[in-house]
């Protein structure tokens, strides 16, 4: 008979989804417990939910818990699982067909996953085919998965000893207290904080490699150049196509292609990541800048102007200069020994008009609005035609109030906000709250006061809205609103931030009803945000096929032949007379090749005149995408013309 004591093994109660309970004799895992519950969850469970996170079908769970099994249905968990396996996927097959390729990271981003690998020769487009075929196979041969601990010394020397550089000194980089998880896919393993699917057969086939791009070790251009692979992987075969066509119209969408053929704009070295504005493309950034300063009048706000430049110290006293310097173009004035700065943001240089004068609570809300002319450093890897730049122009505004009128304030910018989307062509859009980050200023108590007036606002507005935990501002929190454009893509433009902190560090303050001085909050607002990266969005929502009233050129008339000529210049000019963008085309060109080639510059509408609409007084009308053409008298042309080009703000009044 043993002298020891037994081990008592204790049961484990699981408790699912539905409130149903089931007792284990002892340890169990999310695979024991799909096979208890039936056959058709133990095939489709990828991954368990263990009290709220997600751990491998593999971990043992030892103690009662709240256990969620998660399969293909589960939308988001299941993508970034399938992503970030096919991440190591894709380096298995990379290392097998190209050995002595070392690996780095491969993170999952948005729609997909990359993996950045050390080697001496290039990839090549065509490498990407053979990997892909390569990870197919790796898929049929249904490779099981299974994660050990390491110590950290073992870890390191074992990836030096298969040199695996770059894996040794990650290794060595992570906090003391970090577990050293490797997994593995059969015999290829990696350091890996997990989860993954059970076998590589769970990952499916529906990915594709997509493009090359390098990169710099740990992101520092100072470091070695390495080679990025990137992928998309999805649910099936049905997702991923619907995918690759929105991809492929993106490629026809892209607001640079457009901006180039639509001659809009242009980027050039002697002025890296700034818009050199064609007439045409100005003509549309004045167009939508208008259209803003009449709404900004309608909801009561006074437009001010504020300098480029300013002193560090302000900078010091707002909080930026610690959290944005490495953004900010700075100078030294010699002769004053100044440091001073190209603005970034607008805030500070508000509080200092707001300063001016006594103010009372009658004075309040205040609502201050700047189409304010910003700088940022912005990496130059980092720059994207017109989406990311270093000069831009915000349509920024800020409401300085009393904590009492929080709730009006932002129930008014809500409704604001809609209809300016609405009548930008943007119907779907979803509302973040975004709570306090790890580095922000001010105590917590002023950040749950701002916080839950945020959420009482938003919540009376009757807005549904996800919360964003950590992603706020570092002064304040703020909801972040995200258009979804005609291809589903999303794209976050406008913000509104509530700010208990900046007004008191720049010592704003009004006279309240108790004749005492107080400090305003400031409600920071755009509705656009960057110009710049707005027109871009709203370049690739429209294909470059804009509403009538935001396009650069609303009609062409075009001649067939040049006893049309004067004539072409009469309809010109009645159009002109009646508010309306209009060019003449009476070059010596064969009337189809003129038709393409506006076509190609997608101007809207074309006024086709020959011999018989010059003694008609008429126009032939031809519509942008459309092979019909029609006949109109001139004037009925040009009042149907007018009408539709019509800005919808004033079309309402």
């Amino acid at each position: 008979m043993s002298s020891a004591k037994e081990k008592q093994v204790s049961p484990v109660k699981i408790t699912l989804p539905d409130g149903s309970e089931r007792t284990f004799a002892g340890t169990t895992t999310g695979a024991d417990i799909a096979v208890d519950i039936g056959p058709g969850l133990a095939k489709a469970a990828l991954a368990t939910e263990v009290d709220g996170e997600v751990t491998d079908l593999f971990t043992p769970i030892s103690k009662d818990a709240n256990v969620r099994l998660i399969t293909a249905k589960d939308e988001d968990e299941a993508l970034d699982l399938i992503r970030h396996d096919c991440a190591h996927l894709m380096a298995q097959a990379v290392q097998e067909l190209f050995p002595g390729t070392q690996v780095t990271i491969g993170p999952n981003v948005e729609d997909g996953f990359f993996y950045d690998f050390a080697r001496n020769e290039p990839f090549h487009a065509e490498d990407l085919k053979k990997i892909e075929k390569r990870m197919a196979e790796i898929v049929d041969e249904a490779r099981p998965t299974r994660m050990e601990v390491w110590p950290r010394g073992k870890a390191i020397e074992h990836f030096k000893s298969m040199g695996e550089t770059y894996k040794a000194e990650i290794i060595a980089d992570l906090p003391e207290d970090e577990p050293i998880k490797i997994y593995f896919h059969g015999p290829w393993h990696d350091l890996c904080r997990g989860p993954h699917l059970p076998t590589t057969k769970h990952i499916g086939k529906a990915f594709k490699l997509t493009k090359l791009a390098g990169a710099y070790w740990r992101g520092d251009a100072k470091n070695a150049q390495l080679q990025r692979i990137y992928g998309t992987a999805w649910r099936d075969k049905k997702e991923l196509d619907a995918y690759l066509h929105r991809l492929e119209e993106a490629e026809k969408r892209d607001h640079r292609k457009l901006g180039k053929e639509m001659a809009l704009f242009h980027f050039q070295e002697e002025a890296v990541g700034q818009v050199f504005w064609h007439p045409d493309g100005w003509t549309l950034y004045t167009e939508l800048q208008n259209y803003m300063k009449r709404r900004l009048i309608e909801e009561g706000y006074k437009e001010i102007k504020t300098p480029q430049l300013m002193d560090r110290k302000l900078w010091e006293a707002s909080g930026h200069w610690e959290k944005y310097r490495e953004h900010m173009f700075i100078a030294h004035v010699e002769d004053e020994d100044r440091i001073v700065a190209l603005k970034p943001m607008n805030c500070p240089a508000h509080v200092q008009v707001f300063k001016q004068g006594l103010k009372s609570y009658r004075d309040l809300p205040l609502r201050f609005a700047e189409f304010g002319s910003c700088h940022r450093y912005e990496p130059s890897g980092a720059l994207h035609g017109l989406m990311r730049v270093r000069g831009f122009v915000q349509d920024d505004a800020h409401i300085f109030c009393t904590e009492d009128q929080i709730l009006e304030e932002t129930s008014r910018f809500c409704r604001f906000l809609q209809t300016v989307y609405t009548d930008l062509g943007f119907t779907d859009v979803e509302v973040m709250l975004a709570t306090r980050p790890e580095q922000r200023v001010g105590s917590d108590e002023i950040w749950d006061k701002a916080e839950a007036a945020l959420e009482d606002a938003v919540k009376h507005v009757g807005l549904p809205y996800t919360l964003n935990p950590g992603d706020g501002a570092f002064y304040g929190p703020k909801l972040d609103f995200v258009l979804k454009d005609a291809i589903g893509r999303s794209w976050q433009c406008g913000t509104y931030q509530v700010d208990f902190q900046t007004p008191g560090r720049l010592e704003a303050t009004y006279i309240g009803e108790d004749s005492a001085r107080h400090t305003p909050v400031m409600l920071h607002r755009a509705i656009l945000g960057s110009f710049e990266r707005f027109i871009g969005v709203l370049i690739e929502h429209y294909a470059g096929k804009f509403p009538l009233w935001l396009a650069p050129v609303h009609v062409v008339v075009a001649t067939i032949t040049s006893d049309a000529d004067d004539y072409a210049g009469d309809v010109v000019a009645a159009l002109t007379r009646a508010g309306l963008r209009a060019v003449a085309d009476t070059r010596n060109e064969k009337i189809n090749y003129k038709v393409r080639e506006h076509s190609v510059a997608k101007v809207p509408v074309l006024f086709v005149v020959g011999k018989k609409e010059a003694a008609e007084t008429t126009v032939s009308i031809r519509r942008l995408g459309s092979q019909d053409q029609t006949s109109k008298d001139l004037d009925a042309a040009i009042a149907a013309l007018k009408a539709e080009a019509t800005p919808p703000d004033l079309a309402r009044s």
